[in-house]
C-alpha cells in the first residue's frame, strides 16, 4: 500500500522558558492532515541551516506557514527595523534555502501568510514593512484584543484573477478571507502572476507560472479549513499536487 504524501513545514525558532524550541502551528499541520490528506513532517529551523536537498529528499510537497514574527528587513532592503517588531532569523535562513531547493526540484509549494512574503522575497520581490503607512493602502492586521474567531474570521474581500486557480476553486471572481498581516507585497516577484488581490490593491496571492504547483496566499485557509469551501479547495488542490509529485517520482524510478 503506497504511504501518504509527505509535506514538509519548516519551523518557528522560539524561546519557552529557559530553553529554545522549533515550534509548528498545530492549525497548519491538522489542515494538512484533514484537507490535503497528506503526512506533515516538521523540519526544524536552526542556524546555521541544515543542507536543504537534504531535507526534501523523499519529499512530495512544502508547506511555509505564518508565523507571528516577521522577515528581517535586511532580506529585501525594507530599511531599518522598529522597537516590537518580532524577527526570526533561524526561519528566515531555513525557509530561504528551503525555498530554493524545492524551487530547483519543482516541488508542490503552498505558502501562507508569512511564507507568501517568504516566496515573494526569496524570487527577488519586496515588502511593505508596514502596510498600514502605506498612502492608499488600508490597515491588514487583526484587531488584537479581539477573539480569535474574530481576528480569523471574513475580514475584507479579494478579486480573484479571471481564469486563475483561485477563481477557478472558488467558482467566481470575488471571496471573503481573513487578514492578519502587518507585511505585504510590495514588488511582485518576476515569475509569480497575480491570482488576487484586496479592493485597496494589494496582493493577496500569487502562483508561479514557471513551476507545476507554487502557490502564495496573503490569508489564512488553514483556519477552520473543513468549515470553508473555498480554503478547504486550496488545500486539496496541494494535497492533489503533491500525490501527483509522489506519482512521476516514483514512475521515474
Amino acid at each position: 500500500m503506497r504511504r501518504l504524501p509527505w509535506v514538509g513545514l519548516p519551523t518557528d525558532s522560539t524561546v519557552l522558558g529557559h530553553h529554545r524550541f522549533a515550534v509548528a502551528g498545530e492549525k497548519y499541520v491538522r489542515a494538512l492532515v484533514d484537507a490535503a490528506a497528506v503526512t506533515p513532517l516538521v523540519l526544524p529551523s536552526l542556524q546555521p541551516p541544515l543542507p536543504a536537498d537534504d531535507w526534501l529528499q523523499g519529499l512530495d510537497g512544502l508547506l511555509l506557514t505564518g508565523a507571528v514574527s516577521n522577515i528581517e528587513p535586511q532580506h529585501y532592503d525594507g530599511g531599518r527595523s522598529w522597537p516590537g517588531n518580532l524577527h526570526d532569523p533561524a526561519r528566515d535562513g531555513n525557509a530561504f534555502a528551503l525555498l530554493q531547493a524545492a524551487l530547483a526540484r519543482d516541488l508542490p509549494v503552498l505558502a501562507i501568510c508569512r511564507g507568501f512574503q517568504e516566496l515573494n522575497v526569496a524570487l527577488g520581490g519586496s515588502l511593505h514593512p508596514q502596510v498600514h503607512e502605506v498612502p492608499g493602502l488600508a490597515d491588514h492586521r487583526e484587531d488584537p484584543q479581539a477573539p480569535v474567531e474574530v481576528q480569523y474570521g471574513p475580514a475584507h474581500a479579494v478579486s480573484l484573477a479571471r481564469g486563475g486557480w483561485l477563481a477557478q476553486w472558488q467558482g467566481s471572481e470575488r471571496a471573503q478571507v481573513n487578514s492578519v498581516h502587518g507585511q505585504g507585497i510590495a514588488r511582485l516577484a518576476d515569475g509569480l502572476q497575480v491570482e488576487a488581490w484586496a479592493d485597496d490593491g494589494l496582493v493577496e496571492a500569487a502562483r508561479s507560472s514557471d513551476h507545476c504547483f507554487v502557490l502564495g496566499v496573503q490569508w489564512h485557509p488553514e483556519w477552520r479549513v473543513m468549515q470553508a469551501p473555498f480554503y478547504h479547495a486550496i488545500f486539496r488542490a496541494f494535497g492533489q499536487a503533491c500525490r501527483q509529485y509522489q506519482q512521476n517520482r516514483l514512475d521515474s524510478r
